[in-house]
Order: structure tokens, then sequence, then C-alpha cells
């Protein structure tokens, strides 16, 4: 080979991004569905597991059931129905490596830029090899984004009045310390989310005393750490089945628990404060630090399994207080209500910051794509965008859920463009002024902070992020591929312009 020339472009058939939980799916269902497909996975960070791999901080673990959590594929055999983070990853890179999965893992390779061209009817990649600084390109026919939906590099902490004046050690949950030693400390948790939640009693194992900052409460329900349906089922019946029953019945749970929260808000709103009442001491004010201003389900509850930020609320160990900070000082924070909250650590469990597809942008042949003017199709798919899909779980249940089936349902198109003899496929709205709305119905500030960049989507089927798995596994699962919204091409076709001549763009 001459010096000057340069080796080819590597290509694959799909190109995952992110060896997460949804990656490490994707790539089992694309091996089951479509074993003659070529794939790699390109992960930013170093290590796979995504989430599990990324949070450091004591006790996080999953707040959905791993029953439903885990792969349909895989059963989950440990006893704990809410499971720490160890488990997780152990569980998910147990799962690559049964499957042969982690021989197609590339670590530490970021996608920085994705530029579609309809000549050749491939994507074409710009990595940056994170360990060494080298610039590299690949190119896929399918590109399969599977890396979440929030930043893997910073967390969200809002401006809080004074805070370079604070003595003490500021961390945020994202970027948790190694070996950080709390013995003995007094801790501040800022937030009231599943993380604040989680934190409190993890860490009364050896702080002096730990205190929950909350500016507006959350719901938080006890749930059972194990299942103990799931445990005599295990008894009586291979894994396999005990485990496809009990996902069975999480799943229905759930989803019945959500319906009562949306059409019954009043009522679900009581029977959560009285639990929240028979777990907490005789006394303890409930509607002060419990009773949220939203009705149930408008952000996602918060589980603690088998009560433990009750308990830990109940034998003192912990506290909640419920207040505005008006500004940090050298030796804590000061509320608006006078009061002085001292603290030799403060965790600013404040949230996360959104970010689709890992952060690289996109252009179509040579023109840049603006997602935020995009509208999803089946939950998958972007208006205008070729060959390209994404895995975004459910915000109301476990997040695999959704996964699984829009993976299984990715792999049908895939097949059908085989079959058919199409280079590639995109979804087209039906008209330019079609009206759309938000991405996501939730309420949770994480989600409203990054609206404004997110796609859209659209008031009825296929333009709909559906959040409701009963519904989704009869259309991903057992429904067509064939949609009138969703356009097939050869190789040197451009994609169709909407009816009205003009670029495909979302109602703003």
């Amino acid at each position: 080979m001459s010096v000057h020339q340069q080796p080819p472009i590597e290509h694959v058939d799909v190109l995952i991004i992110g060896a997460g939980l949804s990656g490490i799916g994707a790539a089992y269902y694309l091996q089951r569905d479509l074993p003659g497909k070529r794939y790699a996975i390109l992960e930013a960070r170093e290590a796979s597991g995504g989430t599990w791999d990324l949070f450091r901080y004591p006790g996080i673990r999953s707040d959905s059931d791993l029953y439903t959590f885990g792969y349909e594929f895989k059963p989950w055999l440990s006893p704990k129905a809410i499971a720490d983070a160890d488990l997780i990853l152990d569980y998910l890179r147990e799962t690559a490596s049964e499957n042969g999965i982690d021989q197609h893992i590339r670590y530490q390779h970021k996608v920085k830029r994705a530029d579609w061209c309809s000549e050749t009817a491939r994507w074409t990649l710009d990595i940056e090899r994170l360990d060494s600084g080298e610039q590299q390109r690949m190119t896929c026919t399918w590109l399969f984004s599977a890396a979440g939906y929030y930043r893997y590099d910073e967390g969200f902490t809002p401006h809080f009045e004074g805070v370079e004046q604070y003595t003490g050690q500021l961390i945020h949950p994202q970027k948790w310390p190694e070996n950080l030693d709390y013995s003995g400390k007094r801790v501040l948790v800022i937030g009231s989310g599943a993380t604040a939640v989680t934190l409190v009693p993890a860490m009364t194992d050896k702080a002096a005393h730990v205190t929950m900052l909350q500016r507006t409460p959350s719901y938080v329900l006890d749930v059972p750490l194990e299942d103990p349906i799931a445990k005599l089922l295990r008894k009586w019946l291979p894994s396999e089945r005990a485990y496809a029953l009990t996902r069975r019945k999480n799943i229905l749970i759930a989803r019945g628990i959500w319906l009562l929260c949306q059409k019954y808000p009043r009522f679900a709103r009581r029977l959560i404060r009285f639990f929240n009442k028979r777990s907490l001491p005789k006394d303890y004010p409930v509607d002060e630090h419990f009773n949220p201003p939203y009705n149930p389900w408008e952000q996602r509850l918060c589980a603690v399994p088998d009560g433990d930020l009750f308990k830990r609320l109940a034998d003192g160990s912990a506290s909640i207080v419920t207040d505005h900070i008006r500004t940090f000082t050298p030796r804590g924070v000061a509320l608006k209500s006078g009061r002085e909250l001292e603290a030799d650590i403060i965790v600013t469990a404040t949230g996360l910051n959104l970010q689709l597809f890992g952060g690289m942008t996109m252009t179509i042949d040579g023109e840049a794509v603006d997602v935020s003017r995009k509208v999803a199709f089946k939950g998958m798919m972007l208006d205008g965008l070729p060959n390209f899909a994404f895995a975004v779980g459910y915000t109301n249940s476990s997040w695999t859920l959704k996964v699984g089936l829009l993976c299984e349902h990715f792999c049908r198109l895939v097949a059908h463009l085989d079959q058919h003899g199409h280079a590639y496929c995109y979804p087209q709205l039906p008209s330019s002024d079609m009206p759309t709305r938000p991405l996501l119905d939730f309420g949770a500030g994480y989600v409203q902070r990054a609206l404004p960049m997110l796609p859209r989507q659209g008031l009825g089927a296929p333009w709909l992020m559906s959040m409701n798995y009963l519904e989704d596994a009869k259309v991903l699962r057992q429904g067509p591929v064939l949609d009138p919204n969703l356009k097939f091409a050869a190789a040197g076709t451009r994609i169709t312009p909407v009816s009205d001549g003009t670029r495909q763009a979302a109602t703003a």
C-alpha cells in the first residue's frame, strides 16, 4: 500500500450507538432476527452498562422492578425485584458475554457527526477516539441510536446564590468521588426525586445525620424488595416460565396503577397518602413533606424498597426539610424561612441534562438536520431521516419494555427492505403544517427544560410517542411494517418533499 493511500473505510449494515441497556438489547434482537447482518456498537465510555456503570453513588438501584426492567429473553434470577446497580451491571454484561455481543463493542469511540448520502444510501460517521484523539470514519446502511436521552458527561445543577462561599464538600451524584468517606459527617441532599430518596437511606449507615432538602415533595411509594409471587412461581415452574408470568403480572399491575392515577387522581393521591402515613411515625407531618402540588404520575413515582426511606425517617437517622434555599453559607445553606442547615457534605441531586443521540450532529445530503423540527414516527424514527432509528423507553413504566418492542419492529422493517429490494426508507409527514405537541408528556424538570430542543410528536398514530405497552405490543410486534407515511426508495433517489413542496418540518 502506498504511504499516501488511505485504508478503505469500514462498512457495517447496522451501527448501534451506545453499549448500555438499549444497545445490548438492540444487538441481541439483531443477531436473533437478522443473523446475517454485520453490526458494530460504538460506546463513548470505556466500559459497557451505560447508566449502571456511570453512576457510583451509594445505594444506586433501579426504580422499576427487574422482572420488567430486565430483558424479555433473559430471566432475572436474583431474589431482589428492586436491584442494586452492581447486580444490574452483572446482568447486562452477562447478556453481552453469553451472546457474543461484547465482541462487537468498540469503547471510547464517540460519534461526532453523521451524514446521509442518498446516492450511496449510506450514513458516513465521523468518530473520535477518546483514548487517543484519533479521528476515524465508518459507513453504515442503518444507524441506530441507543444512547438514551441524557448527557453522560454532566448533570444539572441550578444556580445557587453564594455557593462559592461554602467551605464543605459539594458533590453532584453524576460525578461521585471514588472512595468518599462520609463517616460521622453531616450530609445534606438537595432534591426530592429518585436519586435523593435513594441516597438518603443509603448514607445513614455511616453519616452522623442525613437531611433531604426539597423545594417540592414527590410521591413516594413503599414497594417490596422481593416479589413473593415470583419466589413462589420459581419453586414450582422452570425459571423461564416463572419469569414470563411474573413479568406479565407486573406489566398489568404497573399499567393498572398508572391508569388509576390518570382517571382518579384525587383518589390515588389519598391512597398514596394513606400508605405514607401508615409507614411513618404517628405525628409525622406527612402533608408537609409528601404532598406534591401535582397529580400522581405527572412525574415518576419514587419507589423505596421495603420502605427504607420511611424507616430512616422514623429512627431519626434522616430527616426531610421542605423549604427554599435563599443562599449558601460557609457552613451550609440558609433557607427562606430563616433557618440554616449546616452540612459537611452537600449533594446536589438536582437532576439531569437531556441530550439526544449522544450529542452528534446530523446532515442529510449535506443539509443540516434540526431535530427540534422533526416528528417522531412510531416512537422510533424521525420524519425525513432515512434508515435511522432510536430507542427511548417509557416514562410511565419500565424503560426496557418499550425498547424490546421497538427493536423487534426495527428488525422486521430492515428485513422488509431486504426482501423487496429497497435501499432505504423514511417517514414522511402528511403535510408540513401537521399539528404537533411536545415529544414527552411528562412534568419532570429535566424533561421540561429540554422540550424546545427535542423532536415533536403528533396528535395521533403513527406520530405518537405511545406510553401504552399493551397497545405497542399489538402495533410494533404484530402490526404491519407498511404504513402510508413510510416511504421506500432506491439508492440515488432523493427524499421526496411533502405535498406543498417545502422541506419537511413540524409545527413550532
